[in-house]
């Protein structure tokens, strides 16, 4: 550093012949420059770094600002009318789906009351069966099972052919599953071989 500083002295005597005031602000040049010149040699890579990401944030942020400027032009652009039809046309489709929650929630509600009633139904007959001594137990089941039918849409079928996912002496320490891994013991003895 010292070398370069006493170079760019002598160059700035040579180039200033023998003005004082000229050599004086050559001087001061001359140290500015040997600092700059180590601080890019220090912190060079850091600082093309931090440059680089100053760049691309101004960057994003103007293309975020021209996005917005966008979308305000737009919304400020279209005419009182359509912005009108379109909320009527949102209240419409609001009002229409409101309407079909109340319909599935009516239909619900009904449902319920006529299941309530069926059981109200039944436990008055299974009371009266009692007190006269016959069997309720039956018939319960009977309505039951005839209740869930009607209630439920799909009817479960059971598997005819099932077989089992493993054989019965199924063992998993023995490694007789038929997979890739299998478990063996170790030797006996001294595993080390010397």
């Amino acid at each position: 550093m010292e070398a370069e500083s006493g170079a760019a002295n002598v160059r700035a005597a040579a180039a200033g012949g023998g003005g004082g005031q000229e050599s004086l602000e050559n001087q001061d040049l001359s140290f500015l420059l040997t600092t700059v010149s180590s601080l890019f040699s220090e912190y060079g890579w850091y600082l093309l770094l931090l440059s680089g990401g100053v760049y691309l944030l101004i960057q994003h942020l103007n293309k975020k600002r021209s996005i917005q400027d966008r979308s305000s032009a737009s919304t400020s652009s279209s005419d009182p009318v359509s912005v009108v039809r379109r909320q009527e046309a949102l209240e419409a489709s609001r009002q229409r789906m409101q309407a079909e929650l109340d319909a599935k929630a009516a239909e619900f509600k009904e449902k319920q009351q006529r299941m309530e009633e069926e059981k109200r139904q039944q436990k008055i007959e299974m009371w009266d069966s009692m007190k006269e001594g016959k069997s309720y137990i039956g018939k319960a089941k009977l309505s039951q099972n005839s209740d869930e039918a009607a209630s439920s849409s799909t009817v479960l079928k059971p598997k005819t052919d099932k077989k089992p996912l493993r054989s019965s002496g199924y063992n998993p320490l023995t490694g007789d599953g038929g997979g890739t891994c299998a478990w063996r013991p170790g030797r006996r003895g001294p595993s080390a071989g010397g």
